[in-house]
């Protein structure tokens, strides 16, 4: 379980994750010894899983993201791992998630622009195992993004 101190750690990692510990430390009220150590308990327990660099990619060219939401033919048993080892080997696909419901998977895809949107739609995506149905989504803004929650 969480302590006070943990909360804290968290809280100005949340708002600073670049912080470097020693700072951390003393925005949270602790050693740098003791922030470390905290850390270091919360990796162990699972509760950090790591940092990642965020980066943007319409910064790099990548200016057209679709949500693909699929509906598998679940007449195979392995139509979902068949599936979802295809979806992996794409590169311009950034994301994967498995839903119970109508919706079975949903792929967030990126490209450049509309024509390599389309030649990776027809060559890589139309070939995935096992679809029965596709519906599109193509983003227009992201309004929040981040997964900061109050700790």
């Amino acid at each position: 379980m969480l302590d006070d101190t943990d909360r804290r750690i968290l809280r100005h990692m949340q708002a600073d994750p670049e912080l470097p510990t020693a700072e951390l430390a003393t925005k949270a009220g602790v050693s740098a010894a003791v922030c470390w150590r905290r850390l270091e308990k919360l990796r162990a327990g699972g509760v950090l899983l790591g940092q990642e660099a965020v980066i943007n990619w319409r910064a790099l060219g990548y200016a057209v993201e679709v949500s693909l939401r699929f509906t598998l033919d679940k007449t195979r048993r392995e139509a979902f791992d068949e599936f979802l080892t295809e979806a992996r080997k794409v590169p311009e696909v950034i994301e994967i998630q498995t839903f119970l419901g109508r919706v079975d998977v949903r792929l967030n895809v990126l490209a450049r622009d509309m024509a390599h949107y389309q030649d990776l739609y027809r060559t890589r995506i139309l070939t995935l195992p096992h679809i029965a149905d596709i519906e599109a989504l193509m983003q227009i803004a992201t309004i929040k993004s981040g997964e900061v929650l109050p700790v």
